[in-house]
């Protein structure tokens, strides 16, 4: 059974894995100020730490990185290569999140302006970030079949506000541009059609600046195409998976 390390998101938690757990020899665990996982800092260097032990310690294994889960994974590859990782998914994030004039695939919409002004609200008003955030993780206000627009909120709500803003601050750094076309394995660059967050732009230019990746639609999804159309991202991880 093939091994996979699933990383999750900004603000969410390994359990939205679960459902998948019977399907693969898994390991989905709370990252760092995330969860049951309070112990370390909350910092994109020590989720990038947690992923290197876990790979060393358990051998090659397909790594499924979910937004801010894909920064950690291309963080690592940064600084191992692709040691003990045996292929890659990455789901609905850029490399550089924050959009330059010679850079159209960051956040949607994000003008410096509009940057600057969310910025701002994580930092000083979190409840109302929150509720931004659990809106614009899906395709609909509702939410995902199993993970409601309000279990979101909540699930977003139980964090740490700075330690959150924290990590906001350290994505909004980012620019691991350059890492990509260093992924000499396997790679599904998944992204959900109807997604709020990035555009199809931004999965495409992955899928044509890594050698051996290739893009997937998840058509009725929005930035979270594992809640939304679970039984698809079953069914596609385990085609991936097969031919690794």
């Amino acid at each position: 059974m093939t091994k996979v390390i699933f990383l999750h998101g900004w603000t969410m938690r390994g359990a939205l894995f679960d459902f998948v757990s019977a399907e693969f020899d898994a390991i989905a665990p709370d990252l760092p100020g995330h969860g049951a996982n309070i112990a370390k800092s909350g910092t994109l260097e020590n989720c990038t730490e947690q992923l290197r032990d876990l790979l060393w310690s358990n051998g090659p294994s397909l790594v499924v990185g979910w937004s801010m889960g894909a920064a950690i994974a291309w963080n690592y590859i940064a600084r191992h290569g692709t040691r003990q990782i045996s292929g890659l998914v990455t789901l609905d994030m850029s490399p550089k999140p924050v959009a330059t004039p010679d850079w159209p695939h960051g956040l949607i919409g994000q003008t410096p302006v509009r940057q600057a002004a969310t910025t701002l609200e994580i930092h000083h008003n979190w409840p109302q970030a929150a509720e931004k955030i659990a809106t614009t993780m899906f395709a609909t206000k509702s939410g995902a079949p199993g993970f409601t627009r309000d279990q979101a909120l909540a699930q977003i709500l139980s964090n740490d506000p700075a330690v959150m803003a924290a990590y906001w601050d350290e994505m909004m750094a980012l620019d691991l541009r350059d890492t990509i076309a260093k992924i000499d394995v396997p790679y599904l660059v998944g992204f959900g059609a109807k997604s709020r967050v990035y555009s199809a732009q931004t999965a495409q230019w992955l899928a044509q600046t890594a050698p051996n990746a290739k893009t997937h639609t998840f058509p009725h999804s929005g930035h979270s195409p594992h809640l939304e159309e679970p039984q698809a991202f079953v069914d596609t991880l385990k085609d991936f998976a097969a031919d690794l």
